[in-house]
């Protein structure tokens, strides 16, 4: 095991376009799942492909354990990745797939045998299994070989990138839980990419949230849930997404469907002093209440979407604006066309500036 650093580590792909990472500083502890998440183009598996060797630098270092890795050559750094198409040989059986990164180290067989059927144990693939060939797997089983070849190297660290995302919904959802597991069990530092936040916040000890190139926000899943830094980081974490809506401040708090939110005095005074006469307002889903007519938010139900436990409503507000989403109680909910009153807590309604996007802390 060992810990991760990257140190302003930079890689740029054409002289006149932006950097795909851009100075990234992160520490990775050892034995951490640490998870890179971002939409697309955000860096995250530029990110990891420079710490695997696979990408060069063009400026900072990247180190693994007290050694700069840098300038070394992927084969030598101690690392085992496992990627988005599993990457496996479809002419070799399943055993002797997980084996042929040990074979080409010139391991002897016997040790060979014994580390692929340990790895077999921990990943449930039974006999019968490791005789098939890729071509007779589920895609799930296909995952699975992927993660039990790198365990058998008994790496320094693993790299995951978007391991999930050939795999159903259904598959996904308890193979996420099965790596997790499976990462604590072992101890091993591992860095996972994804885009996909509902992922990154159920697997990750602590999540970095990129975007364009540039690191917004690294922190537990529960810190980035309830203080991010940012509106791009309010608004990628949590689903469904938090309702943002640039709204007029006005005395005491801010302009929003007929009536004005209170917001705290720091809050006020941070836009006091950035001269702003707006701000984005930011409130999660499941912090609009329904209040029987007695809320401050006013609007008209245009859609439900129900999910079983819970439903969301779309919401169009009192004096226009953008519709918002509420989460309500899943068996009754307020039917298309109802008109329905919410109840806003002080404490949960989040403010940025309109131009920088960063939080106006309370």
């Amino acid at each position: 095991m060992a810990q991760v650093k990257y140190v302003s580590a930079s890689r740029v792909y054409a002289k006149d376009a932006p950097p795909a990472v851009d100075a990234l500083d992160l520490d990775i502890k050892d034995g951490e799942f640490m998870v890179l998440v971002g939409p697309s183009g955000s860096g995250k598996t530029t990110a990891l492909r420079m710490l695997a060797g696979l990408e060069p630098l063009d400026g900072g270092r990247v180190e693994i354990g007290d050694r700069d890795v840098t300038f070394v050559p992927p084969k030598d750094r101690d690392i085992a990745m496992v990627f988005q198409n599993y990457a496996l040989y479809p002419q070799k059986t399943v055993a002797e797939n997980m084996g042929f990164a040990l074979k080409m180290q010139h391991v002897p067989r016997d040790e060979r045998a014994r580390r692929v059927h340990e790895a077999a144990q921990l990943l449930d693939l039974d006999e019968k299994l490791l005789e098939r060939k890729p071509k007779a797997l589920s895609g799930g089983q296909r995952q699975r070989v992927a993660m039990g070849r790198a365990i058998v190297r008994e790496p320094k660290v693993f790299l995951m990138d978007e391991p999930l995302s050939n795999l159903d919904a259904k598959l996904r959802v308890q193979t996420r839980s099965q790596i997790a597991e499976l990462q604590r069990r072992l101890g091993v530092t591992t860095v996972y990419v994804t885009h996909d936040q509902v992922e990154a916040m159920t697997m990750g000890n602590r999540v970095a949230v990129l975007a364009a190139g540039r690191l917004q926000q690294c922190d537990t899943p529960r810190q980035l849930y309830d203080n991010p830094v940012n509106q791009f980081v309010a608004g990628f974490i949590g689903s469904p997404a938090m309702n943002l809506q640039k709204v007029p401040l006005a005395d005491g708090g801010a302009r929003l469907a007929g009536t004005t939110l209170p917001l705290p005095a720091a809050v006020r005074t941070a836009a006091k002093q950035a001269g702003l006469s707006e701000l984005v307002l930011g409130i999660r889903p499941e912090h609009l209440h329904l209040a029987d007519g007695s809320g401050e938010l006013a609007g008209e139900v245009l859609l439900v979407e129900e999910l079983g436990a819970d439903a969301l409503l779309h919401v169009r507000l009192a004096e226009g604006g953008n519709p918002v989403v509420a989460r309500a109680e899943g068996r009754k909910p307020p039917a298309p066309g109802q008109q329905v009153t919410f109840h806003v807590q002080q404490d949960d309604v989040f403010a940025f500036h309109p131009v920088t996007g960063a939080r106006l802390a309370d």
